[in-house]
Formats: C-alpha cells, sequence, structure tokens
C-alpha cells in the first residue's frame, strides 16, 4: 500500500474552489481544477509515492499489482478509474459506447489513419465507459431520455407555435423510434433554423415560469434549459434538455449510467468511477467535434426513469461502515465507507487469495489505513493504492470521522 497522486485536468467548466475547499484551502487554485485522475489510463496516469506512474508500476509487475484474475480478465490493465469531478458550468452533451462499439469505432478510426489525439478522433481506445457518480455537494445533472409522453406534455405546455411540428411528431410515435426521429431532427437543423427555434422555445420557457412559479413541476427542467442555453448561445443541445431526465442528487446519492446513456453533468462536486476509458460521443453543448452519425449509432433512445441510489437507510439516515453501491458493471464496484474511532477492516482481501486491487480515496476528514505493518494517513483527495499482493486494508478516522471512497474489481463475474 502507498499513496496515490491525482493527476489534475483542467477544463473550463471546471471549478477555481471546489476543490480547493475540499482539501481544506480558502484560496483558489490558478485555474479551473475540473478532474482529479486516479488510475491507470495512459491518457492521464496517477503517480505512486515512489516517483512511478501507476501504469508503469502494474507494466512491470501486472501479476503483484492486479492479481492473477484481473490479468486474466482485463489484459494486465487495471480495469477502472476513479476521479473527483468538480463542475462549475455545465458539460457537454455526451454518450459513451458499449465494448463492442468502442472496439470496432477504434478499429477503423485506426485504419483510416486517423490520430489517437487528433481533435476528430472518437475513440482514444477500445474499452467501454459505464460509470457512477456520486454527489458529494448538491449535483444536478441531465440523464437517460424521458418517458416520451411525458416529453409531449412538456413541449405542449410550453405553448410555441414553432415548437408545434416537432411535439406533433412525438406525438404521434411515442416511443423509442419517435424520440430517434425527434432528436435526429434537432441535431441536423442547418444553424439558420435553430436560430430561429431555440430563441422561441427559450421565450416560452420565460413565459411558462413567469406565469407558473418555481413549484410548478416543470420549473426544474424549464430553468435547466435556460440556463444552459445562457451557457451555449445558439448551440442545438440547448433543445436536448426538454428530451431528457433532470435528476438532482443529495451528497451520498448515486447515479449509475450504462452504455448509450445521453447526459450532461450541469453543477456540483462528485466521486465519479468508470472503466478505464476517454471514449465521449458528444451531442452539443461544446466546441469540440461532435460525430452526429456516430453519437446516433450508440445512443439508447428508451425512454427511462432514473433513480438515485441512496447511502441511507429507512430512517433516512446515512448506512455506518461500508455502503457498497447497487450496480451492474463487470470492470468496477463502489462503496462509501464512513470511518469512526473504531477501526473497520475492509472485507474481501487477506483471505490468502487476494481478490484483486483497489484505491481508496479519502474525502472528508482523516484516514488512518493500516496494511500489512504499513500506515498511511490521508486527508481529503488524497488516495492510496492497495495491490492485489497486499493483504487486508483497516480504516480508523484520525479525529471523530472520516469519509472515502473504495474502488475495486467486483468478485461475482
Amino acid at each position: 500500500m502507498e499513496q496515490l497522486f491525482p493527476t489534475v485536468r483542467s477544463y473550463a467548466w471546471g471549478s477555481r474552489s471546489a476543490l480547493a475547499q475540499l482539501r481544506g484551502d480558502d484560496r483558489p487554485s490558478a485555474h479551473p481544477e475540473a478532474e482529479l485522475w486516479l488510475g491507470a489510463h495512459p491518457g492521464d496516469p496517477a503517480v505512486l509515492a515512489d516517483g512511478r506512474s501507476l501504469l508503469a508500476a502494474i507494466d512491470d509487475d501486472p501479476v503483484g499489482q492486479l492479481g492473477p484474475a484481473v490479468v486474466e480478465r482485463f489484459g494486465g490493465q487495471l480495469p477502472f478509474l476513479l476521479k473527483i469531478l468538480a463542475a462549475e458550468e455545465p458539460l457537454s452533451l455526451q454518450a459513451h459506447p458499449s465494448k463492442t462499439q468502442a472496439e470496432e469505432g477504434f478499429d477503423r478510426e485506426q485504419r483510416a489513419g486517423i490520430a489517437v489525439d487528433a481533435q476528430d478522433r472518437n475513440y482514444r481506445d477500445r474499452n467501454h465507459k459505464p460509470e457512477i457518480v456520486v454527489a458529494l455537494t448538491d449535483f444536478e445533472a441531465l440523464a437517460g431520455f424521458r418517458c416520451p409522453v411525458q416529453t409531449v406534455a412538456v413541449l405542449e405546455a410550453l405553448g410555441v407555435p414553432e415548437l408545434e411540428p416537432h411535439a406533433a411528431l412525438l406525438r404521434g410515435q411515442p416511443d423509442e423510434e419517435g424520440l430517434r426521429a425527434l432528436f435526429t431532427t434537432w441535431i441536423t437543423m442547418p444553424q439558420s433554423a435553430v436560430d430561429q427555434l431555440l430563441p422561441a422555445v427559450l421565450d416560452g420557457c420565460v413565459r411558462y415560469l413567469t406565469a407558473n412559479g418555481a413549484d410548478d413541476p416543470l420549473a426544474t427542467v424549464l430553468r435547466s434549459t435556460l440556463e444552459i442555453g445562457e451557457a451555449y448561445p445558439g448551440d442545438v443541445g440547448v433543445l436536448s434538455a426538454l428530451l431528457l431526465n433532470r435528476i438532482d442528487l443529495r451528497p451520498g446519492e448515486g447515479l449509475y449510467l450504462p452504455a448509450g446513456n445521453l447526459h450532461a453533468y450541469l453543477r456540483g462536486t462528485a466521486v465519479e468511477l468508470m472503466a478505464s476509458s476517454d471514449n465521449v460521443l458528444r451531442g452539443g453543448l461544446t466546441p469540440k467535434h461532435v460525430d452526429v452519425p456516430e453519437l446516433l449509432r450508440v445512443l439508447d433512445f428508451h425512454g427511462m426513469d432514473v433513480d438515485p441510489m441512496t447511502d441511507r437507510d429507512g430512517s433516512g439516515a446515512p448506512v455506518p461502515g461500508e455502503y457498497v453501491y447497487p450496480l451492474h458493471a463487470a470492470d468496477f464496484r463502489l462503496s462509501r465507507i464512513r470511518a469512526t474511532a473504531e477501526p473497520l477492516t475492509l472485507p474481501g482481501r487477506g483471505a490468502g487469495a487476494p481478490d484483486g486491487p483497489e484505491v481508496l480515496l479519502c474525502v472528508g476528514g482523516r484516514a488512518v489505513l493500516e496494511c500489512d505493518g504499513r500506515t498511511q494517513v490521508l486527508g481529503p483527495t488524497e488516495a492510496a493504492w492497495v495491490p492485489a499482493a497486499d493483504g487486508a486494508v483497516r480504516v480508523r478516522a484520525e479525529d471523530g470521522q472520516a469519509l472515502l471512497f473504495r474502488a475495486v474489481v467486483p468478485t461475482d463475474r
């Protein structure tokens, strides 16, 4: 076990204060800090205390670092990537491919001679990217297509004449094919048509909110549409906010996004765990490359209800000890640990046949980790790497309580 130092990614939508405050620093950072990466993805591998990148350490000793079962299943690669994400402005509208789609897309772009770091590249690796995001602060997101019948009601409620033909399209076919047809119509519209439709829709949102007030059931969706329209004026992706579920996560609540799920994170700080991939198909709200045909190929247009996963018991209190978020991913499992002064031995390791590696990330208080006679103290945003060859880890809070997240490879696959 040794400390694992994250790499920082700075994007315009990031925050200069959120991660600094999480670390206990009142001084804002010099540049927006959008993501802390804690993994072995070649694009930005984290660094161990001995100065080696985690990627290099795994390459040097894959069995010792990952364990034989993980090496066999994932080809000697760490299958997950853990992050802290801090969004002050909306991220791009995006979806991620399935494993088969990623392999086909990567190989196709390789044959076409597109450089892996080219701006018009869709697939930077051959992996899928299911992900779970767990809120550290109040966290706002758009995720998954809303039930088409409910979306028709939203479009009709705005009372925008320019929107009526589009509402009629979905009204006539209120299913996934109708959603596909409407979304395709919007995302392929010429900019001149967008410049006519989008202002009318935003004016309709203002009129509706003025007439019905902040407590109306549609208020949150329409406010999101207006906020995104202000951040990305003239971007056709703004219209997609009318099609997607609006999700509000409280601290500790999680949202799992499988392949093909259109989403956009809007605001807040969260822990994010995903398959180790940087494959993103964008659908707007960005100046970056948008490949419409490829996006349409990977999107899942089934209407869905999105229920956040909660880390609280029936009384509404946080579950003590370790809480495992229920999700169906072969590459990763995420749990939340509330540590106290009483040492907690983390399950699943140390029985003579270690299951695989893990990353432990502290996000609150100070945590003391003990493993094989070694001790590591972590403060907020600090992490530890526990290779497969190590034994069981015991966790306690240095003073009062500490909050950690634990990323591991599932063993029941």
